[in-house]
């Protein structure tokens, strides 16, 4: 699960905020312990207590004392507004260029999407 391309504990934060994007955990859910990642893992508690505590300040996650960290309501809504305003900087942009580079005229990338979107359905939305 874990690269060498940054901290173990951010590799740690994106995963769950990908969960949570994703569906896989929802508003209120509660996610693994910083020992059950720990454990499961093989990693330090320390560096998994650092992601989860980076993922409560940002509002993603809440403590129940006692209990453990839950996913906070309004995380995934907050998770997807801040990747959309990243999405075209980061994702479109460059496939642009690329497309001009090597002569993809922008007509076909766009057919292309909206036959893939096609394919996947309404799921996009």
């Amino acid at each position: 699960m874990f690269d060498d391309r940054s901290p173990i504990y951010l590799q740690i934060a994106e995963q769950i905020k990908t969960d949570i994007v994703t569906g896989a955990l929802g508003e209120d859910e509660q996610v693994m312990s910083t020992n059950q990642y720990a454990a499961f893992y093989r990693i330090n508690p320390a560096t998994a207590a650092k992601g989860f505590a980076q993922l409560v300040d940002e509002g993603v996650l809440y403590k129940k004392r006692g209990i453990g960290m839950f996913v906070s309501p309004k995380a995934r809504e907050l998770l997807r507004s801040g990747r959309r305003e990243s999405f075209f900087a980061e994702v479109v942009d460059p496939m642009i260029t690329e497309a001009q580079a090597i002569g993809v005229p922008l007509t076909d990338v766009i057919q292309h999407i909206e036959k893939a979107n096609a394919e996947k359905g309404e799921e996009a939305k």
